[in-house]
């Protein structure tokens, strides 16, 4: 059975945005792509709610040409390569993306995870992210803590309607300046 990852930055105080939606404080040092890129190995698919998926599609189908940064040489190639999913009850899709699912979403994402494949990426956002937390579907939560305080955005967690108790699998200090810590639910 395929896993999925989610992987999401946010800040101290719980943000994965700024009040007005910035998405401009992460930083990408080298310790932190290669923890990305190490992610990135593990799956052949990438999946995203809309919102996300607007800011991804507006940035890395040429990322690599308009930016020189390690992080973004790295995973511009991945990403232009790897199948994405978005959902979304209203987006047609566009060249970039593989399928949209609209409706069933612990139907058809427990279908996803039964097919035979690598594991599924599911990067940022909040929205989708407490869906799948909702139904039972997210494997692995790794959160990257940055060192900045946002006092607003969208929270890491939008209001879950029960308790998740989560068992840590791992912290660390990355690049000095960023926590990372996994976790996976408790059965």
């Amino acid at each position: 059975m395929r896993k999925i990852i989610y992987w999401v930055h946010t800040s101290v105080d719980g943000f994965i945005d700024g009040p007005g939606g910035e998405f401009d404080w992460p930083v990408m040092g080298p310790e932190l792509s290669a923890y990305s890129e190490g992610l990135n190995e593990r799956v052949d698919t990438l999946l995203y709610g809309r919102r996300v998926w607007d800011m991804m599609v507006g940035f890395w189908p040429t990322a690599d040409a308009d930016s020189p940064h390690p992080h973004t040489l790295a995973f511009a190639p991945f990403w232009r390569a790897t199948p994405k999913i978005v959902f979304s009850r209203s987006y047609q899709g566009d060249d970039w993306t593989t399928r949209v699912i609209r409706d069933d979403l612990a139907g058809e994402v427990a279908a996803l995870k039964a097919e035979p494949g690598k594991d599924l990426l599911l990067t940022g956002g909040a929205g989708l992210a407490a869906a799948l937390t909702g139904h039972g579907l997210v494997d692995e939560y790794h959160i990257a803590v940055h060192p900045v305080v946002l006092g607003g955005g969208r929270k890491l967690f939008t209001e879950p309607k029960q308790r998740l108790t989560l068992d840590t699998t791992g912290s660390r200090l990355i690049d000095g300046r960023v926590v990372v810590t996994s976790y996976r639910p408790r059965p």
